[in-house]
């Protein structure tokens, strides 16, 4: 690409922060350097026409953990460390709600509830025994108890008779959210180019050079948040890990309202706007998944479509809309990665598929790297 002089004057010069990556991170991380540097040139490069990795993919959980997955945290984590995730993810969705408000985001509490099969009794039985032991270890959290058993009430079938059900969890519109975002960081003269692909940078006489597939530029600063992406620009702590997701077409008078959480949570649904959207699998295949390619698998798909069927619309004929995958960043824990790995070069990624809980404030934690 041959860039004009007016192009590079206007987009591409005397840049002081320069964002890779236009998700929940990037964004918030832009927001928090123009807070911090009202007369900053600010410039965030996003290789998709839209947010690539998982933030415009997800299903617009406001959560912080099933009782399962908390207590799957639990056999790799300390009791403080799994207090201090939990408490992490409230606090980021606490600074999305009050960064774009409620209305913004068409958030919703209707409550978030866990589903078990017949085959999972062990784990059901299991999270059943543990269930007060977890709600004392987060009682100072919400200042009560935060899970209980609820009745078979949606007409789920091959399930256990109850469901364990969250008081606290909500719902948000993902789409919506990337838009407030988008118009956040424009109305505040943040500069977003799409379409550019960053394939290299390297520090040199004091500035870091960005080499893109369109074009090179210098900056001050270079503040990674790729997230899923990031083991392809050097960070190889962080793993990527697909979730395929489907999305029914409308369903007259479906009854269904709130988050639903399935084995251990990697199967996820919910109702929006009267239809089912359904996500997870990546359990049936962890190699497959772990792609940075955007796609479906037959045995991920097939086992969304029976699982459609037989247990969450066994009464209910349905049509398949459309298909999508997102990438998130995974790792060995999960506390995210911020790191500085130069004085000009920082990091916010490995967000283990908890972008919406704590995109946020990982993105203003990005961007107290740069004074530190």
């Amino acid at each position: 690409m041959s860039v004009s002089y007016w192009e590079h004057q206007t987009w591409l010069s005397a840049i002081d922060y320069t964002i890779v990556g236009s998700g929940i991170v990037g964004l918030n991380a832009a927001l928090r350097l123009r807070e911090k540097f009202p007369k900053a040139r600010i410039l965030i490069l996003e290789k998709g026409i839209l947010p690539q990795g998982a933030s415009t993919k997800n299903a617009g959980f406001a959560c912080f953990g099933s009782l399962s997955e908390i207590l799957d945290d639990l056999t790799s984590h300390s009791e403080e460390e799994v207090v201090a995730l939990v408490k992490q993810r409230i606090d980021g969705l606490t600074l999305l709600r009050e960064t774009l408000g409620d209305a913004t985001l068409d958030y919703q509490e209707l409550g978030g509830y866990e589903l078990f099969t017949h085959q999972d009794e062990v784990l059901y039985q299991h999270c059943l025994q543990q269930l007060e032991k977890i709600n004392t270890l987060l009682y100072p959290l919400f200042g009560g108890p935060v899970y209980s058993t609820k009745e078979n009430t949606f007409g789920f079938q091959q399930i256990q008779g109850q469901y364990i059900y969250n008081a606290f969890e909500g719902q948000i519109d993902t789409g919506k959210m990337m838009e407030g975002l988008v118009q956040l960081a424009l109305s505040k003269g943040i500069k977003i180019l799409n379409g550019v692909r960053v394939t290299r940078f390297e520090e040199e006489n004091g500035l870091v050079n960005v080499v893109t597939d369109a074009f090179t530029l210098q900056t001050d600063q270079l503040l990674i948040a790729t997230n899923g992406f990031a083991s392809q620009l050097g960070l190889q702590q962080v793993q990527p890990a697909r979730a395929q997701v489907l999305i029914t077409k409308p369903i007259p008078d479906l009854k269904i309202q709130g988050t639903f959480h399935l084995d251990k949570g990697y199967y996820y649904f919910r109702n929006i706007n009267n239809r089912i959207l359904f996500g997870g699998g990546r359990n049936l295949d962890f190699k497959a998944e772990e792609t940075t390619e955007l796609g479906q698998t037959e045995i991920v798909q097939n086992e969304l479509e029976r699982l459609l069927k037989e247990v969450i619309l066994p009464d209910t004929p349905f049509e398949i809309d459309r298909r999508w995958s997102g990438i998130m960043g995974v790792g060995s824990q999960k506390k995210p990665i911020l790191q500085s790995t130069s004085n000009r070069i920082h990091a916010g990624v490995r967000l283990g598929g908890m972008g919406v809980a704590i995109g946020s404030q990982v993105g203003r934690d990005l961007a107290d790297l740069v004074s530190q």
